[in-house]
């Protein structure tokens, strides 16, 4: 589970974004993310019943680093206010893939997973196998359980006008349109810090897992 004294780390750091700030709580900084290193192998474990492919994500590599990028962005903050956890899914192992994301922040935490921003080819590879096997995406994404926990990944978003190629009339044409293959649910600071807190984790990115199956094979 993720503890009150890494959240309170997290706000910490929203409020005193320096690295002067940041070398006097280093070690604060340290425990936290051995937290959420515990929290991450946990949760892969409990995720990999379902995606056996997760079994051997490394927990050091999904945990993203918290010094921020800030090269080309007029935010100069240094640090970021949020642990972030990110992998791929089974199926591929390219850097434009489907995948599994969890957003631990104080008032702001999510999970979800699928694929955000895919490539101009693999829109185009996505398209077609939805144009074939429509069906199986909507038997997906239109389960009252992936909707209760994520919403109508339409709306999430798709373009306003036609795909090239494809006609208003499609059967699927609200499928074809979307440009962003995702879902994400929000979760409390409650709900982290319960001692089940990684398998109800878990079990969010298992719900995922069906769409980067249908994601994956389009791709592959």
């Amino acid at each position: 589970m993720i503890s009150q004294d890494t959240l309170n780390f997290l706000k910490d750091v929203n409020l005193n974004n320096s690295r002067e700030w940041f070398q006097d709580n280093k070690d604060r900084y340290e425990v936290a993310r051995e937290n959420v290193l515990d929290f991450t192998a946990a949760m892969i474990t409990e995720l990999a019943k379902t995606d056996l492919g997760v079994t051997d994500v490394d927990p050091k590599k999904a945990v993203k680093r918290i010094y921020r990028d800030i090269r080309f962005s007029k935010d100069k903050t240094p640090y970021k206010n949020h642990f972030g956890i990110g992998f791929s899914s089974v199926s591929t192992a390219s850097k434009d893939t489907t995948g599994y994301y969890v957003h631990i922040m104080p008032g702001g935490s999510f999970a979800g997973g699928g694929y955000w921003q895919p490539t101009s080819e693999h829109v185009k590879a996505i398209r077609q196998e939805i144009d074939y096997n429509g069906a199986e995406l909507k038997s997906i994404v239109d389960d009252p359980e992936y909707v209760k926990l994520f919403g109508d990944i339409r709306n999430e978003n798709s373009l306003k006008t036609l795909p090239r190629g494809y006609e208003p009339t499609h059967t699927d044409i609200s499928l074809l349109k979307i440009k962003d293959f995702i879902g994400m649910h929000t979760f409390t600071d409650a709900a982290l810090q319960k001692p089940n807190s990684p398998k109800m984790v878990a079990d969010i990115l298992a719900k995922i897992y069906p769409l980067n199956e249908f994601l994956n094979n389009a791709i592959a």
